[in-house]
């Protein structure tokens, strides 16, 4: 019934800067700097991603220039101090490379990110081959879905279904992605459905309920209640 959501493929960048394992470390700086990016693909053979190179791996070299670390320092960052030492992309990455396939949801590549605790993600074909990249911003796109289109979207793949007329009378209006239903329904037990529904559409931001049965209807809980809105996220 639901519509069919993004996938990442709709919302990547397909042209991407990478670097081979041998790139030296002024060159990373460099295609960072060019680029306006904070991470960068390391790939090997025809394109396959081996790792990634992140301005945290390269900051390590600046943090530990003028310094004598103790021996307490030296075990505890240990992997630090290596970066710091580190002259090639080879050397400096972080391996293997956290990724993403062009097919998975945004929600999945959102909760890879955030586990991962990366604000970009390669994208690989099964092969492993690069294909673009996505980063959190571009995962936010959703977001910039006008409120028509919501509506439509609302109205099309869950009202009709779950509150079709003239059985239950329902007014939908969405203002800056906060969709509300008003008016009167047979059923007040679908409510917590509906927001479950409405919250998978991409681009609401919340979802608010003025609901009250017909008389004679499914005896449901009143509209206000607990039982009948989501929290938010």
């Amino acid at each position: 019934m639901h519509g069919s959501p993004h996938i990442v493929s709709d919302v990547m960048t397909h042209t991407v800067a990478a670097i081979g394992s041998g790139a030296a470390f002024k060159e990373i700086v460099r295609m960072m700097h060019d680029w306006k990016v904070s991470a960068l693909p390391v790939l090997e053979g025809e394109g396959r991603v081996v790792g990634v190179v992140s301005e945290a791996d390269l900051l390590a070299k600046e943090e530990f220039r003028d310094s004598d670390p103790d021996r307490y320092t030296q075990l505890a960052r240990l992997a630090d101090l290596a970066k710091a030492g580190a002259v090639t992309a080879g050397e400096l990455m972080t391996s293997p490379a956290v990724t993403v396939r062009a097919d998975a949801t945004l929600a999945e590549a959102a909760r890879t990110m955030a586990h991962a605790r990366v604000k970009r993600l390669p994208v690989v074909d099964e092969l492993g081959m690069l294909e673009g990249v996505v980063s959190r911003g571009d995962l936010l796109k959703v977001f910039l879905r006008g409120d028509d289109e919501i509506a439509e979207e609302v109205r099309r793949e869950v009202v009709s279904y779950l509150f079709p007329a003239p059985a239950s009378a329902v007014r939908l209006t969405v203002r800056e992605g906060v969709v509300r239903l008003g008016g009167h329904v047979r059923d007040t037990s679908l409510v917590p459905v509906a927001a479950r529904l409405i919250r998978a559409v991409e681009g609401v931001v919340d979802v608010e309920f003025d609901l009250t049965g017909h008389p004679g209807g499914s005896a449901g809980t009143p509209s206000g209640h607990e039982e009948n809105a989501v929290p938010s996220s």
